[in-house]
Parts: structure tokens; C-alpha cells; sequence
């Protein structure tokens, strides 16, 4: 019994017994490890996994060897076992002899060897030293493969901020986008390539922004900007002037994003007429009918965005029922900002489509009276059929020049808004006329047309007026020569007027310096809005509150009445007076009159000589 118990393999320890001796596992060491070099780290970690073989083949060498030396033990015991039998049948022999034996002696003895057995069963349902081993060895390696994943990540984060640090030390060379000095851009051989171009856009701006840096030695800012403006007008089709004009007023940056702005179509809108529904009700309607929308933003209860549509959307029942009106966001800002209350007497000096004065009509709960003006006959049509569509009842429709409205026409108006005939320079993606049309002839004549009629609106105003008072500006432009600038003549001419905050909650602010000019400081007041910035039309929004119906007589200083008349000398020099003073020259007029008479009387076909010209020569 003791001799097999001796041969016998003893109970594995438990994997508690194994962890309490074995190493900390690699994971609890990451901390200390990670702030080691990357490099030793790596090298120390190569170092475990070999251990960690080696250790797994002794240990597999160890159980082969113990394997062997088991069964050679067993089989000494199995060989023995024949020869002890001859001794136990002579025990038992013996035993026979005897007349009794301990009974007790022998039922411990069973227990013990029972206790023996059973003891294999518990061991056998214990996880074995193998099992345990095992799943350490696993739990090192996963560790070990986490932590050289981690070294590898760091590895190729250090390489690239070494990548990095070596660019930002190398100073990048200036781009060549310039021709020789001297020579045009089809002389130096410059492609003229859309593509190209585009690109050679990109890098000149990318030049301007970094000038001191990226500009090639020698080479003045000014080349470049004269470079990308030849590009601008290659490009988007621009007249050199206009090009110049819409370049000054933004950043580099900035003004390619406005040029390339205009060359996509802002978001179809619709405004819901509230006199016959609700922007929920048509929404729904629309929707039934297969058109995709969502409203504009939250600065408009009113407002639907068309993004498609499986209907003609102007033709839909709702559309001639005269639900909703396609109208431009941009348009709804005027009317927002002249804020008409029910029961007022508004004008509108240029009304036609109608798409402005049908939504007074629908703020006004087709109450007060409203005169819808526009000098255009031709416009007047479609003005007057969508008030009917609309269902507008408040309305009379005129014809009139705006100029003549407070002393020939009417007066005493609660409030006027006045949308000015403009350039269209806020809406170039529905003209793209405008690009190559406008010359500085068309600015000083729009100029001075837009300041006629603003003075004639302020006069148009009831300053008395217990709601009103107020005048509203607005034009489709996005010039200073007819926003702001047009604001500060009336402001001169018209002391009995301030601007006022026009309550939109989204633009921005008016200029109150543009290059050599300098405007008021409530200038600040007026909103200006950019296809590039709010992805609406350009426009331009002001607001005026008249303080009296008197004019203060001004008392001008020579300075201010020079520069008050410098705008009406340009206009009369482009209408058509052609020497520098603005006297009349008899002896100019008289060949003038002379040389049209001959050409009248050759036209008869009367033959004229020239010798009063030759004499008077």
C-alpha cells in the first residue's frame, strides 16, 4: 500500500498557487512600460517571448521525461507483483491456520485504499497543471500582442511626426503662376485651359495669403492680383471692370468663393399665402403630391424649400387656388423689416411681380390700403394677376414714375419700401448677362435714379403717423456705390430721417468704411446678404424712421456741397457732355449744329459745300 502510494503522481497545485507564484502579468506593467523608448520596449519585449518558448518547451521536455518514468515505475510494480504473490499465498496460508482474524484492521485498510482511489477522481476533475499553464501562457501572449500592437501604432505615430516636423522645417518654394516680367500672359505662353486656369487661380490665392513666404523674389503683389483678375474674367466670363468692382469688397478667399457662388442656382422657395392657408396644411398638400420640401429656416414662418418635384410646381392645384406664390427668400427680408399693421396706408413704389406687396396684403389680414406702383407698364400684367391669384383685396394697382409720387401723385403714406431698380449683381446665376453688360455708365445712372426715388419715398411719409413713419430700402445689388452710398446722400439731404435697426436676425452689418469712403456710423444698421454666406440672393437691406414732415434747411460748408455734387457732375459727364467744364461753348455748339444741318441736307439729297468751314477755318 505504501509502495504504491509512493509510485503514485501527486495532486497539481491549484491555478491560485501558480498566479501567487508566478510573474505580475505583462498588462499590470503597461504604465511603467510605456514610458520607455519605444525601441527598448520592443527589444525587451522579443526577450519575454523567447523566454516564454523556452519555458514552454522545458515544461513539455519535463512531462515527457515524467511520462517515461511512470511507466517504467508501473512496470516494475506489475513485475513485482508476481513475486510478492508467492509470499501473500503463503500469508493466506498461514492465515488459514489461525482461527481469527482483525476485522477492523482490514476495513481501515480498505478505507485507506478507497481514500487513495477516490483521491484520483478529485484530481482528475480539478483542472490540471497543463490546463493552467495554458491559459496563463495565453493571457501573456495576448498581453504581449496588445503591447506590440500598441509599440507598432506608436512606432508609426513618431514616424510621422518626424515626417511632419521635416516639412514644416523645409521652406516650400514659390509657385511659378506669373509670366516674365514685361510680357502678357499669351506672350509668356501661360495655358489658357480652363483647368489650368482654375489651378493657377488656386495657387495665386494660395500665394496672396501667404504673401512674404510664397511670392516669387522680385514679383510685386500687385502682379499677382492682376494675374488672378485676368484669370477671374478667363474663367467665370467677366468684364475686367465688374471683375474689379465685386474683387474689393471681400478677402481673396472670399471673392473666389462669391464668383464661383454665382455660378450655381440658389435653393427653389415658396412663400405660403396665409389669407387662404397655413405652412403645415400646404406642406402636407405638396408632399401628397410627390414634392420634396422642408422649411426655409427659422427666421421665416412662411418659407417652404423645393429640393424636387414629381408635379410642375407651378402648376400644381394648390399653385392656382393661390396657396403659395414662388418667390425668392431674399425677397421676403424687405417686407419683414417694413413690418406693415393692419388698417395702414402702404406704398410700394416698385411692386411688379407682386411677390412683395401680395405678402403686405397677407401680413395686413387684407386690411388698410396698399398702392402697388411700377413705372413698368409691362410689368403691370403680371402684378395684377397674382393679386387676383392670391386673393388680394386690399390693393390698387398703379402706374407711375416713383419720383413723381409726393408732389403730383399721393402722399402721407404710414410707410413706403421701396425695392430699387439695381445692376442685379446679387443675382448674376439668373442673369448671367450681368457679367459682361454693366459698365460704370450703368452704376452712375442706377446711382442716381436709386437716390431720386428715396428721397421721393422719404417725402412720401407721414412722420405724424401714430404706427408708422418708416421707409425700407432694399436692392438686389451688392455694390456700395448702391447701397451705402445711396443711404448717406439721403441722410444728407434728408436730416429729418435716422436709420433704425431693421429687426432681421440673420446678415451682415453695412459697411460704415469702404476703401477711401466713410459712411455714418448707423450704417452698422443695415443688413447685407451674399449668396457665399447665406445661400440666398445678394441683397441689401435698410431702414429709415422720418422724425419730421419739416426739412431743416441745411447750412453747408463748400467741402460738403463739392462732394454732395461730385455724384452729379459724373452722371452728367456720362450723359453725354463731353468737355471738361460744365459751361456751354457757343463756338462748339455752332459746328456741332453745323455739321448735323449738312448731314440732313445730304440725306435730301441737296449737294453742300464746305466753304464756310474752310473760311471759318
Amino acid at each position: 500500500m505504501g509502495r504504491r502510494q509512493k509510485n503514485k503522481q501527486g495532486v497539481p497545485p491549484s491555478l491560485d498557487e501558480i498566479k501567487k507564484k508566478a510573474p505580475k502579468p505583462v498588462q499590470k506593467k503597461r504604465k511603467l512600460e510605456a514610458e520607455k523608448p519605444v525601441a527598448s520596449r520592443k527589444r525587451k519585449l522579443e526577450k519575454e517571448k523567447k523566454a516564454l518558448f523556452a519555458e514552454e518547451e522545458a515544461e513539455d521536455e519535463q512531462l515527457v521525461a515524467s511520462g517515461a518514468e511512470e511507466a517504467s515505475s508501473n512496470d516494475d510494480e506489475f513485475t513485482g507483483f508476481g513475486s510478492e504473490g508467492e509470499d501473500n499465498d503463503s500469508e493466506v496460508e498461514g492465515a488459514g491456520e489461525t482461527d481469527e482474524f482483525d476485522l477492523d484492521e482490514m476495513e481501515d485498510d480498505s478505507d485507506e485504499e478507497d481514500s487513495i482511489f477516490d483521491s484520483d477522481e478529485e484530481a482528475q476533475a480539478r483542472p490540471m497543471f497543463s490546463d493552467d499553464s495554458g491559459d496563463e501562457q495565453d493571457l501573456e501572449l495576448a498581453n504581449m500582442e496588445a503591447l506590440s500592437k500598441q509599440i507598432e501604432e506608436e512606432e508609426e505615430q513618431e514616424a510621422e511626426e518626424a515626417e511632419e516636423e521635416l516639412h514644416t522645417n523645409v521652406v516650400p518654394e514659390a509657385p511659378v503662376v506669373l509670366p516674365p516680367p514685361g510680357e502678357d500672359t499669351d506672350e509668356a505662353g501661360l495655358s489658357q485651359d480652363l483647368g489650368q486656369v482654375q489651378l493657377r487661380m488656386q495657387e495665386i490665392v494660395r500665394v496672396l495669403n501667404d504673401f512674404k513666404t510664397l511670392c516669387e523674389p522680385g514679383r510685386s503683389r500687385t502682379e499677382y492680383v492682376d494675374q488672378l483678375l485676368k484669370d477671374i474674367c478667363t474663367y467665370y466670363g467677366y468684364s475686367r471692370f465688374l471683375a474689379e468692382k465685386l474683387f474689393e469688397m471681400f478677402p481673396v478667399s472670399e471673392a473666389i468663393e462669391f464668383f464661383e457662388a454665382n455660378e450655381t442656382p440658389r435653393p427653389m422657395t415658396i412663400r405660403t399665402n396665409t389669407l387662404k392657408t397655413n405652412r403645415r396644411e400646404l406642406a402636407q398638400a405638396l408632399i401628397n403630391r410627390g414634392v420634396n420640401l422642408e422649411p426655409i429656416g427659422k427666421w421665416t414662418k412662411v418659407g417652404l424649400q423645393v429640393f424636387d418635384s414629381q408635379v410642375p410646381i407651378g402648376a400644381t392645384p394648390e399653385y392656382l387656388a393661390g396657396h403659395y406664390i414662388l418667390q425668392a427668400a431674399s425677397s421676403f427680408l424687405p417686407v419683414m423689416a417694413l413690418a406693415p399693421q393692419p388698417h395702414e396706408r402702404i406704398l410700394d413704389m416698385s411692386s411688379a411681380p407682386g411677390g412683395k406687396v401680395t405678402y403686405i396684403a397677407a401680413l395686413q389680414k387684407n386690411s388698410g390700403v396698399i398702392f402697388a406702383n411700377d413705372s413698368n407698364k409691362a410689368r403691370i400684367k403680371a402684378l395684377s394677376a397674382n393679386i387676383h391669384r392670391l386673393g388680394v383685396r386690399n390693393t390698387i394697382v398703379c402706374n407711375y414714375d416713383g419720383r413723381k409720387f409726393p408732389e403730383e401723385v399721393l402722399g402721407g403714406f404710414d410707410r413706403v419700401m421701396l425695392d430699387a431698380p439695381c445692376s442685379g449683381t446679387g443675382v448674376i446665376h439668373k442673369d448671367q448677362s450681368v457679367k459682361a453688360n454693366k459698365t460704370a455708365h450703368d452704376f452712375d445712372m442706377l446711382g442716381h435714379l436709386q437716390r431720386q426715388l428715396l428721397l421721393s419715398a422719404i417725402d412720401s411719409v407721414d412722420a405724424e403717423s401714430k404706427t408708422g413713419g418708416y421707409i425700407v430700402y432694399s436692392t438686389c445689388s451688392i455694390t456700395v456705390d448702391e447701397d451705402e452710398a445711396v443711404i448717406q446722400y439721403a441722410l444728407k439731404k434728408r436730416p429729418n430721417v435716422k436709420l433704425v435697426s431693421t429687426g432681421l436676425e440673420f446678415g451682415r452689418e453695412g459697411f460704415t468704411r469702404y476703401r477711401e469712403k466713410r459712411f455714418h456710423p448707423s450704417l452698422k444698421l443695415t443688413r447685407r446678404y451674399y449668396p457665399h454666406v447665406h445661400n440666398i440672393d445678394g441683397f441689401y437691406v435698410a431702414k429709415l424712421k422720418k422724425l419730421s414732415n419739416k426739412i431743416p434747411t441745411i447750412s453747408n460748408t463748400e467741402e460738403e456741397v463739392a462732394e454732395e455734387d461730385e455724384h452729379e457732375i459724373a452722371v452728367s459727364d456720362n450723359l453725354g457732355a463731353h468737355s471738361e467744364e460744365l459751361t456751354f461753348n457757343d463756338e462748339a455748339d455752332k459746328e456741332i449744329i453745323e455739321a448735323s444741318r449738312k448731314k440732313w441736307l445730304k440725306s435730301k439729297g441737296y449737294k453742300v459745300s464746305n466753304k464756310k468751314s474752310e473760311a471759318s477755318a
